[in-house]
């Protein structure tokens, strides 16, 4: 896992602004700590720096080849996990590799087959290639984009980096955020391509964007289609198990100390579980970790998301899996600390996280990496597999929005509980703003012609959360990881199992009227009967009153400050009643939009982005 840049200018000569590249890849050492590097020739500037998993002393980045039409450089970020095989291939071929690294073989990919490689790799990347005869950039990410990929379009080239902060060190990049852009934030969706900021752009999940004197391009080579599925209920369940079995397997291949996020759900266990069981016959343990707070388990009220705490759950797990496991427990003053609010929000670039889950998060990986450099995650299982209530709500199932905006975007405060300027709010109209988004999120799922109505409610159900809700996700992971250094894999987020199960009809996904019944029942002979029975239950988010209060503090020391920038976006008024409300009256909107308010202000103060609000 790593963090790239790069700048191509195809009007001047990048070698002399060696000092704004090194700029763009430092702006990113988090994601790297062990080496940085930088390669540039006339028109192309690339940057890198390395958090090094694979073939420690050969993987140096940028990388490049010389064939007998000029050079190839590339800088990636990820993880290939089919690499041996492609290796293999294209050694028989007549390639020669000098080192062990995956990086090389997608390196050599590009040189046997071009643009084609993308659809032959299985993993997790984000990579850019400078094709030095036909002076053009490459730039492929991922199926899912779990790793994340920005670009600045300039008169002349491009800008790009992993996160927005690498274009952001360009002085020919601007620090402006519109209207869109703040729509984008606040309406709890994800639009691809869209990254906030004036002018930049992602890299769309499953797509190639080239780059030459011409212009720009894009072409997916993946997206998500509906085939039908004949399989029936068993040998589905057996189909799911022999691709976990071997997901598992390559993703458990790393050359520094790994460990599984473990949080007691139906996810995490089964991936642990099955971790553990692959690497008992060389004698070697899991480690695992698990967040908890202070007296959480003692004190746990059930609410509309969460009905048990975590704890118990992952003991059972550890225990029955025999892993080495330790729980982070955190308190609400490490939650609540400015200072963690504002690494988080340098690791995003914008104000769009989730409270205290992503303290809590970022927090708890800082705590991993100082035993393991990778992880397993089980994010991405609840999409999968169908586990959100959202899935079993009739309403939601009949509705005209994105799913997961009712009981969830009620959980974050979203609505008429906002903190924002009505007059703001007005401008904004997120309303029509979500309506048209999932207007053109819909239109092009594909029916098939057996689709009963109620199949297609659910199939469009699913690929909303796989191409829409996950990224959302993915992109947090990503962000407080590697802010941390420490490289998170997502198993569940292999494309071969997300076809396969997307495309199971949900009868079959939900055969026993639970959700994930086929993950279930896959991975049931490793699983303890409680984490067997267990009912989703989200990311934990404490629930000491202590947080809230300590929000409030933070909240009345900024309307201290009136002439503060926020207020140009934040009500002041309405911050002054959240902040003052009495410990027991404090709901989660109130507690969202506290959070909302400190979180915009450290940004503002952060990043100075110019706010176009009209």
């Amino acid at each position: 896992m790593c963090g790239i840049s790069g700048w191509i200018s195809y009007d001047r000569d990048l070698r002399a602004e060696q000092h704004t590249v090194d700029a763009m890849t430092e702006t990113m050492d988090c994601r790297g700590p062990d080496d940085r590097g930088t390669w540039i020739s006339g028109p192309a500037a690339l940057g890198h720096r390395r958090l090094a998993i694979i073939d420690l002393p050969g993987g140096r980045q940028p990388m490049t080849v010389d064939t007998p039409r000029g050079t190839v450089a590339i800088v990636y970020s990820g993880e290939t996990y089919n690499f041996t095989e492609l290796r293999a291939e294209l050694t028989a071929r007549g390639h020669r590799f000098t080192t062990h690294s995956d990086t090389e073989v997608v390196l050599h990919g590009y040189v046997e087959w071009g643009e084609d490689v993308a659809s032959r790799l299985n993993g997790m990347y984000a990579f850019a290639i400078w094709d030095e005869h036909k002076q053009r950039l490459v730039m492929i990410r991922d199926r899912m984009g779990i790793k994340p990929f920005y670009y600045y379009e300039t008169p002349d080239g491009v800008l790009f980096g992993s996160e927005p902060k690498a274009i952001l060190a360009n002085p020919l990049s601007r620090r402006e955020v519109g209207l869109d852009g703040l729509r984008e934030l606040l309406a709890f969706i994800k639009t691809p391509g869209h990254a906030v900021w004036e002018g930049m752009r992602e890299v769309e999940p499953g797509t190639v964007v080239t780059v030459d004197r011409a212009g720009l391009r894009r072409h997916v080579y993946w997206e998500l289609g509906s085939t039908e599925h004949t399989d029936d209920r068993d040998t589905t369940i057996a189909h799911v198990r022999t691709l976990m079995d071997d997901i598992v397997r390559r993703q458990l291949v790393a050359d520094v100390p790994l460990c599984t996020l473990l949080s007691g759900g139906l996810d995490s266990s089964a991936m642990t579980a099955l971790a553990a069981q692959q690497l008992a016959p060389a004698g070697e343990r899991v480690r695992s970790f698990a967040v908890d707070f202070v007296g959480q388990s003692e004190n746990f009220v059930a609410d509309e998301l969460r009905g048990t705490p975590d704890t118990p759950f992952v003991h059972d797990v550890a225990r029955a899996s025999g892993t080495d496991h330790q729980d982070i427990v955190l308190d609400s003053d490490a939650l609540a600390d400015p200072e963690v609010r504002a690494k988080v929000i340098r690791a995003r670039d914008l104000p769009m996280g989730f409270g205290d889950m992503d303290a809590s998060l970022y927090l708890l990986f800082k705590a991993i990496r100082e035993r393991s450099t990778v992880a397993l995650s089980g994010e991405s299982a609840d999409e999968v597999f169908g586990g959100y209530k959202q899935f079993f709500d009739e309403e939601a199932r009949k509705g005209t929005t994105f799913p997961w905006l009712g009981q969830t975007g009620r959980h974050f405060g979203t609505g008429d509980d906002s903190v924002l300027n009505p007059a703001l709010v007005g401008s904004l109209d997120l309303g029509t703003y979500i309506e048209d988004n999932y207007a053109g999120a819909v239109c092009g799922i594909q029916r098939l012609d057996g689709d009963s109505d109620v199949e297609y409610r659910m199939r469009r159900m699913s690929h909303l959360h796989l191409t829409r809700f996950v990224r959302i996700l993915l992109d947090r992971k990503d962000r407080a990881s590697m802010a941390t250094g420490l490289e998170v894999r997502v198993p569940f987020c292999d494309h071969r199992l997300v076809e396969y199960v997307y495309n199971a009809p949900w009868a079959l996904k939900s055969f026993d009227g639970r959700e994930k019944s086929l993950l279930r029942e896959a991975t049931a002979d490793v699983l303890p009967r409680s984490v067997y029975d267990r009912v989703k239950s989200p990311y934990p988010s404490t629930q000491d009153p202590k947080y809230a209060l300590a929000l409030q503090d933070h909240a009345k020391g900024l309307l201290a400050d009136p002439g503060h920038r926020v207020f140009d976006v934040v009500d002041r008024d309405r911050l002054r009643q959240a902040a003052e409300v009495q410990s027991p009256q404090i709901t989660m909107a109130s507690r969202r939009s506290l959070e909302l308010t400190l979180d915009l202000a450290l940004w503002l103060d952060m990043y100075k982005p110019t706010l176009t609000l009209s």
